[in-house]
């Protein structure tokens, strides 16, 4: 299994006719073209988490030792705290990646709802079923699983994205899944994963039993200036990019200035930036065009708008 094929749980077909088809062959040939332009294989500046495109800046790297180390240890209760945009899907999913063959794993993304709901969620994500038991049937078929695991020499390995969004009583019901052991390990790690909301929760006073179980708070700092040109050189040369620097030291300083140092930020800009310049078209990205193409960016006045460039329209 690749590291895309981690299977995410989310919470929550028609023909298309005809004009979908052609435009999506449109835009089909208008990513080919742009692709062409720069000598590209692939977008670098894509909008999914893809972990071959992570960059692992020295936050990223501690983060990721820190979650291999408390899982070989076996510590319970882990948390990872970044805020949007900072690649931590993508260093989850390296994280689980680095765990095949040795631990079964569930990812649960975005959850809502009550207890029971995200026991029903991580059964089905387990290939069990779940459905239509009460909360005590669905711990005990878990806890089964659990035990049939162990006495396959692997644990399981629980990561919950976003959450966040889960209200107290759901993140009780998560503390509680860490009872399962037995007298010499836990049978199950957990990860929470989340946006600060979410150590903001876990410093409340209702929440000190689940605190208290945190063995690491594992935080993901932005990107330093040097860190923002390594982090888009990487994405680049992932992408097949083999031309000389695309960007200006100027519009280096510049980009990392406005992202602040946030790696969704730098790729959106990365790639209008990118479009524009194909667009122009030129083969660098000095300062100007790139504060040119920030302003376009920013949404202005409600009334105001920005006319694509001329290539882009065709």
């Amino acid at each position: 299994m690749s590291e895309q094929d981690i299977p995410i749980t989310r919470i929550g077909e028609s023909t298309a006719p005809a004009p979908v088809r052609e435009n999506a062959e449109d835009a089909e040939s208008l990513e080919r073209r742009f692709l062409d332009y720069w000598g590209l294989n692939e977008q670098p500046f894509g909008v999914t988490p893809d972990p071959r495109f992570l960059y692992l800046s020295p936050t990223h790297r501690q983060a990721l030792a820190a979650l291999t180390y408390g899982t070989e240890l076996s510590r319970g209760f882990l948390t990872l705290i970044a805020k949007p945009g900072m690649g931590k899907t993508s260093l989850l999913f390296r994280y689980l990646a680095g765990l095949r063959n040795k631990a079964r794993t569930a990812f649960l993304f975005q959850t809502v709802g009550d207890a029971r709901d995200l026991m029903c969620y991580l059964l089905a994500d387990l290939g069990l079923d779940g459905a239509g038991k009460d909360l005590p049937k669905i711990h005990s078929i878990l806890n089964q699983f659990l035990m049939e695991e162990m006495r396959a020499g692997r644990r399981l390995v629980l990561v919950i994205d976003e959450a966040q969004n889960l209200d107290e009583r759901v993140l009780e019901s998560v503390r509680l899944l860490s009872n399962v052991e037995t007298a010499g390990t836990k049978l199950m790690q957990i990860v929470l994963a989340g946006q600060p909301q979410l150590a903001e929760r876990l410093v409340k006073s209702s929440m000190v039993q689940l605190r208290q179980r945190v063995s690491f708070s594992i935080r993901i700092e932005p990107l330093t200036r040097e860190e923002v040109n390594a982090y888009v050189g990487h994405r680049l040369w992932v992408a097949g990019y083999k031309g000389s620097s695309l960007f200006s030291a100027g519009a280096g300083t510049l980009l990392a200035e406005r992202s602040e140092g946030i790696p969704r930020n730098i790729s959106n800009m990365c790639f209008c930036a990118m479009s524009h310049a194909w667009a122009t078209p030129a083969k660098t990205i000095d300062r100007e065009m790139m504060r040119d193409v920030l302003a376009e960016l920013d949404p202005g006045p409600p009334n105001e708008e920005t006319e694509l460039p001329a290539e882009i329209r065709r």
